[in-house]
């Protein structure tokens, strides 16, 4: 992997060891234990190169180009080959992008970017498709102070990659995972006897780790306050519970609302002035950008 690649994923908040893992991984699955392209290997000449262009085939917003272009660098690499490839960037992670826009360029020998092209778009697709979802939450959320979170419902192994997606589409993190903040959730408060039990025992266990709580009603909102959380869900509650709720609770807690939200009720809910909306979706169910990969004529 090159170094300017390495620095470009530095700068989206990726390592480059993780991402390293990531296709290593992907390209394993593609190749099988010989790390061999049938097809590309019997059908192409081994010193044929070629230009091949990475192309929007629908508008949408763009995330994953450096991670892309990771794949192209390394598969000479992971094939043995002892060739890579060029890869030239066009767009801009974060860009809304139409179709028929060129993303990126690629240059190498042709087996190489034959081989790469699928494991470098199932990643491209899928972050551009996170991110496109992520703009459409952000627009509709524009105007109001609410900013839209992501969950941990995200990809096995792909966590980084799609939170960072997240990101790129407007949105913000929440959460990377079960080490970096605790959430008391439902089971948490009935096993350990109620929110304040349950706050004080992470709190006492953890003291400098940020402690969320999820709440069901306006008295859990206000109890977890007074026990001292800064932070709380707000799990399936109506806009006019919301709206007690930031009343009661008043700026003592970011609030963030949760459960069931659609695209066509944001605004709503975002009136209501929580901090936060967090949908699981924007990981779980984003359809991916359709983006390919068109090798050059003539």
């Amino acid at each position: 992997m090159t170094e300017s690649t390495q620095r470009a994923l530095r700068d989206a908040g990726l390592d480059p060891a993780q991402v390293r893992r990531v296709i290593s991984d992907a390209l394993a699955e593609d190749l099988g234990p010989d790390l061999l392209d049938v097809t590309s290997v019997a059908t192409i000449p081994a010193g044929q190169t070629d230009t091949a262009d990475l192309v929007a085939r629908a508008d949408g917003v763009v995330a994953g180009l450096a991670v892309a272009a990771a794949v192209f660098e390394l598969v000479g690499e992971a094939t043995g080959a002892g060739r890579t490839a060029e890869v030239s960037v066009v767009a801009q992670d974060g860009a809304r992008v139409a179709r028929g826009d060129v993303l990126a360029t690629v240059t190498g020998p042709t087996r190489l970017l034959l081989t790469a092209e699928r494991t470098a778009l199932n990643l491209l697709c899928r972050m551009s498709g996170v991110a496109t979802h992520t703009r459409a939450w952000a627009d509709a959320l524009a105007g109001t102070k609410a900013m839209v979170l992501d969950t941990r419902k995200t990809t096995p192994g792909l966590r980084a990659l799609e939170k960072y997606a997240v990101r790129a589409g407007g949105g913000t993190n929440k959460r990377m995972g079960l080490h970096d903040v605790a959430m008391v959730k439902d089971n948490h408060k009935f096993a350990a006897g109620g929110i304040t039990a349950a706050f004080r025992r992470v709190r006492q266990t953890f003291p400098d780790v940020p402690v969320q709580v999820e709440v069901d009603t306006v008295a859990e909102a206000v109890e977890a306050v007074e026990a001292g959380a800064d932070f709380l869900l707000l799990d399936n509650m109506t806009p006019e519970m919301l709206t007690e709720v930031v009343a009661s609770v008043g700026d003592r807690a970011e609030l963030e609302a949760t459960g069931g939200l659609t695209l066509d009720v944001a605004a709503r809910y975002a009136a209501t002035g929580v901090d936060f909306l967090s949908v699981g979706a924007l990981t779980h169910s984003s359809p991916i950008l359709d983006i390919a990969m068109d090798l050059r004529t003539g």
